[in-house]
This record gives C-alpha cells, structure tokens and sequence, in this order.
C-alpha cells in the first residue's frame, strides 16, 4: 500500500488528509508509509504522521514534547507516551494551513537541531538461576546459543526455572528448554505468532 492508496481508504477524512498531506509535501520532509500511514522524513528520521481515526484525524510530531505549542494544540495520546503529540482535527474546517504549517518547519528545525527524545531502557535484568547457569558453564555451545537470545527470551526462560518450587522440576524444565535455546528459539514463541 502507499500514501495514495492510504488517503483513498479514508473515506470520511480523505479530503482532510489530501490538505494535510499538500501542506506536509510544501516541506522538505520526505514522503513515505510506515506502519500502514503516511510518515514525513527528514535525514531518514521520523519527523511526522498523518492518521485517522473514527472520531478525528490528526498530525503526529514524533517528538513533539520539543514543539513551542504557543497556540495550545498539540496533546498527548496516551499517558504513557513521552515524546509523540498529536494534532487533532475533526473537520477540514479545523485545519489552519499556516499553523500546521509553522509547526511542521518547528519540527523539521528541531529535527535537524537533534532534539530527540531517546527511549529509556527499562534496566531488566536477567538473574540466570544457578541450574542454568551451572548447565551453560559446561555446555559451550548452550552458552553461545543462550547470548545469542534477546534479553527477553533469556528472561522467559530464567523465568522458567527460577519459578519452578522443587530442584526436580527445575532440572526437568532445564531439559526441556535445552532443545529450544540451542534452536535460537524462545520459550513462548509457538504462541506468539497465531
């Protein structure tokens, strides 16, 4: 799919995102698709979206925490959201070009200024019970297969063991998961992919 097709299948906003998308496009940002909506580029960095909803349509500024917001437009999405702001609209009445306009070169300065607001790492750690790691400390190739996991999949199957209450249980689930690190696999990986 492309912006084209995406815009023609958003029937109730379709004339709103043309005007959103020819004010984007009087910009130096680079047009693209990304995760199924239209996404502007500057330096291969992700600057804004265009998306619909049922109830409005909006601009997305990937890191629109930076933007000035003189006129009390931009908001937050979800709470959990640290960087992105939307701009919302509900009607092509509510779209004023010179403002969207002034925020989208705000943004692309700030782009290039690198104002970013990087993701923090959660700091998850992964406590290797003793039964693994006795078992990868004699097992070269358990152990080389085991680094090569995410830290997330090391999580699940330390996980695994350490909530396992009896040392037999423990040592049966050790066996059982063996087979599954050496394939690179995760322990709930099956699962994911229905």
């Amino acid at each position: 799919m492309d912006v084209d097709k995406y815009i023609e299948s958003q029937v109730k906003y379709k004339d709103s995102l043309i005007l959103l998308r020819n004010i984007l496009l009087k910009t130096e940002l680079e047009e693209s698709l990304k995760w199924s909506a239209p996404v502007y580029t500057i330096n291969g960095k992700n600057v804004i979206g265009l998306a619909a909803f049922k109830n409005h349509f909006c601009i997305w500024f990937f890191n629109g925490v930076f933007l000035k917001d003189e006129k009390k437009l931009l908001v937050t999405a979800q709470e959990k959201t640290k960087a992105l702001r939307q701009m919302r609209f509900e009607s092509i009445n509510d779209i004023d070009e010179d403002t969207v306009l002034a925020y989208a070169k705000e943004a692309i300065e700030n782009q290039k200024l690198g104002k970013e607001l990087k993701p923090t790492k959660k700091g998850k750690t992964v406590n290797i019970p003793e039964a693994l790691n006795a078992k990868l400390k004699t097992n070269s190739d358990l152990k080389a297969a085991f680094s090569a996991l995410t830290p997330g999949k090391q999580r699940e199957y330390c996980e695994h063991i350490a909530s396992a209450k009896r040392e037999a249980t423990k040592e049966s689930r050790l066996e059982k998961i063996t087979p599954l690190i050496l394939q690179g696999v995760g322990l709930h990986d099956k699962y994911k992919n229905c």
